[in-house]
């Protein structure tokens, strides 16, 4: 591992990037809403306990969500945000404890997880030695959003979460293309681009920018998605069996968590394969 890897790795674990869904008051399950579809087996409102969430903040159905319909749950990440916002911002104290902290408690929750969502981001450009002369600003952006993380429930609910989003992009950007630029050859820009159950498979998109591409249901099998840019893309239902993602910038868990892979999809070292993955 190089030494920027070891100084990413050692960010995500210090600022608690990772889900503990042990240390959280179910909040995802609570304060996020969801509609009933091919991802959600019922309408919930934001702020409405799902009725599958016991008193004790676990799923009651965890082991059975995709039969039972809940594949939406399965997917979700919330960058270990729950832990941060349940331990740190309110001190340990859950909202059934403590009703008149619920509204307040649910209306941070979204906040927090669009900030580490931004740390994770923020941690693996910083790994790319590529972008080491961007380096100075990211850590400069991930010392500033760490900080945020740690101010109160006001301050958090108050903060103009796009604008700081616009500021940290910018450097996510200009890391992307410096990392880009070192695979040969002209690379593809498909940003934003609208490629619902497109026929890519054996694709050549290495260095490629998929930048909030919608690759719902794209047929990616055998795919050259090494160091693509996937921040942000859809992945979802996506076929990337046999696929090439060694590399790939800003892909995570969740979005593989969401596509469909096998056996012989490659991936960053730092993601693992998802569970329901075929297994060949």
């Amino acid at each position: 591992m190089s030494p920027d890897h070891q100084e990413a790795a050692s960010d995500t674990a210090a600022l608690g990037l990772r889900s503990d869904c042990g240390s959280c008051f179910g909040l995802c399950c609570v304060a996020l809403p969801f509609a009933a579809s091919a991802d959600f087996a019922i309408d919930k409102d934001a702020g409405r306990p799902c009725p599958n969430l016991q008193t004790d903040f676990r799923c009651g159905i965890h082991a059975e969500l995709r039969p039972r319909g809940f594949s939406g749950c399965t997917v979700f990440d919330c960058f270990g945000a729950g832990q941060k916002v349940s331990q740190v911002t309110f001190g340990g104290q859950d909202w059934r404890g403590a009703p008149g902290t619920a509204r307040q408690m649910f209306e941070v929750f979204p906040v927090m997880r669009q900030l580490h969502e931004l740390l994770w981001y923020l941690a693996e450009a910083l790994a790319r030695p590529a972008a080491r002369p961007v380096h100075a600003g990211l850590r400069a952006a991930l010392e500033k959003t760490e900080a945020l993380t740690r101010g109160g429930a006001e301050e958090l609910t108050a903060l103009d979460v796009p604008a700081h989003r616009s500021e940290v992009n910018a450097l996510l950007l200009r890391a992307s293309e410096l990392v880009r630029a070192e695979v040969p050859g002209r690379k593809k820009d498909r940003r934003g681009a609208d490629l619902l159950g497109a026929r890519l498979k054996g694709a050549r998109l290495r260095g490629a920018s998929l930048r909030g591409a919608c690759l719902v249901a794209a047929d990616l099998t055998g795919a050259d998605l090494r160091t693509a840019d996937l921040i942000g893309a859809d992945l979802r239902d996506a076929d990337l069996s046999g696929a090439d993602l060694t590399g790939a910038l800003f892909l995570t868990r969740a979005q593989l968590d969401a596509a469909r892979g096998d056996a012989a999809t490659r991936l960053p070292a730092a993601l693992s394969r998802p569970a329901h993955w075929q297994p060949g």
